[in-house]
């Protein structure tokens, strides 16, 4: 579901997709995982818990636990958006990636120019869904683990070993990666 309306239902878990411009490899080009781990430890420094991710070259899948708050999903993803193009668009430029940089500002309307917008660095909206059980959770992490060694990804052999995903997490005794909070603590 590409979410244009306010989600206000919390005490749940999310299932969010959050999508590069044009699918373009921005966090693989920029090394951006570092940055995209410290938004995550804002939200849990916020009782906001990641419960599974995985940052692929261009995208990137989260299950968020949003507890009661006055925050609401569509909130905290504008918010890690905003958070994420900045750092983006600065290491474009330190790299002087001239090109995708002019790629990124000369797609915008004249709408988001008006507005102060210089780059379109995420497509505009993103997926959300509400996890309603036990069983839609588990699909959801086996869908985010699996999609490093999916189709024409092929990152790693085994989606277990991907360093940027909570697979480990779950399924691995000696995981080095970014710890979660499971699901099942929730």
């Amino acid at each position: 579901m590409s979410v244009r309306k306010t989600l206000t239902n919390n005490n749940n878990v999310y299932f969010c997709t959050v999508t590069c411009f044009k699918w373009i490899h921005l966090f693989e080009i920029t090394k951006l995982h570092d940055h995209i781990y410290d938004w995550f430890d804002y939200l849990n420094r916020n009782s906001i818990k990641v419960t599974g991710f995985v940052i692929m070259p261009n995208h990137f899948h989260a299950l968020i636990y949003l507890p009661g708050t006055e925050l609401n999903i569509n909130k905290i993803i504008a918010n890690c958006k905003r958070f994420m193009a900045y750092e983006i668009v600065k290491r474009l430029t330190k790299e002087r990636n001239l090109e995708l940089l002019d790629e990124l500002s000369g797609s915008l309307n004249t709408s988001e120019i008006a507005k102060g917008k210089k780059h379109n660095v995420f497509e505009p909206s993103f997926d959300a869904k509400i996890i309603v059980s036990e069983k839609f959770i588990v699909q959801k992490l086996n869908y985010i683990h699996q999609n490093p060694v999916r189709g024409k990804w092929k990152l790693v052999e085994d989606y277990r070993e991907y360093e940027h995903s909570s697979a480990g997490f779950y399924e691995l005794d000696n995981y080095n990666g970014y710890k979660v909070t499971h699901y099942m603590e929730l």
